[in-house]
């Protein structure tokens, strides 16, 4: 029988660690991407793996991908027995076992928002907070169920900014971008108070930076043939030249009529 090593040398000594390049993609041995993290830590050298896909750590609770699927498919198993009748209910350990899930996937979005892999990021963000909805629909204990509930500004803010920007990564789409920020903001901006200090702090970080970004989009967006039409108006008011101005008042409001002039 072949004796198989727990040493990882060679694996080192092929991978020299620069803090530029301490990662890498592979395919795994089950055909599935996963991301490598040279890690140098005083005396400690190794290497850190995550699943990009499915669970981080590559387990399937229960035979299903998350743990959160299974309990999905409880709550069905339940309805199906007793209809919508309450009493389904998540226990302390069941809670933790999803807490730990939860924390997992957000270890991930938060280093692919590094890696701007926008696509994967929606993704996690969007499982989260269905992870949220659920403990907060069925945990037995008050204080499981609120868990999580303070981190809402923040997830809606990474979940908002990684759809923002893979829109504009996928088609330079200005105002579809606008609108996810848009719609972030207005969600924050509706959330029921917590009387919590990290929901406080982070609903304001979070309106903060998706301002920002709202302001990026702004500078970034080329201006519309209306919009360069009145920048051309405005000079030329403040030039003085009056006659220009006239006739670039006329073809503004033509052109906002559906009339543009053909003389531009």
């Amino acid at each position: 029988m072949r004796h198989l090593s727990h040493d990882i040398s060679h694996i080192l000594d092929n991978w020299d660690y620069d803090p530029a390049k301490s990662y890498r993609k592979i395919m795994g041995d089950n055909g599935r991407e996963k991301v490598q993290i040279r890690v140098d830590n005083a005396a400690f050298q190794g290497v850190l793996q995550m699943e990009l896909d499915g669970r981080p750590d590559g387990r399937q609770p229960y035979g299903y991908d998350f743990a959160l699927d299974y309990y999905r498919q409880a709550l069905q198993r339940y309805e199906q027995t007793h209809g919508n009748q309450p009493g389904f209910e998540l226990d302390e350990e069941s809670c933790v076992e999803l807490f730990d899930e939860s924390l997992r996937i957000y270890n991930r979005y938060v280093f692919l928002l590094q890696l701007q892999d926008y696509t994967r990021v929606v993704r996690d963000t969007k499982r989260n907070m269905e992870l949220f909805r659920f403990v907060n629909a069925h945990a037995h204990r008050e204080s499981d169920r609120n868990k999580l509930e303070r981190w809402w500004p923040y997830i809606i803010r990474i979940n908002a900014t990684a759809g923002a920007l893979l829109v504009m990564e996928e088609g330079q789409d200005f105002d579809s971008a606008l609108q996810v920020v848009n719609q972030a903001i207005e969600r924050i901006e509706s959330l029921e108070e917590l009387d919590v200090e990290e929901f406080r702090s982070e609903r304001e970080r979070s309106l903060k930076a998706l301002a920002e970004m709202q302001e990026s989009i702004h500078e970034h967006k080329p201006l519309s043939a209306a919009e360069k039409l009145q920048v051309r108006l405005d000079e030329a008011v403040q030039d003085e030249r009056f006659e220009d101005a006239a006739r670039l008042r006329d073809v503004l409001k033509d052109f906002q009529q559906g009339e543009p002039d053909s003389q531009l």
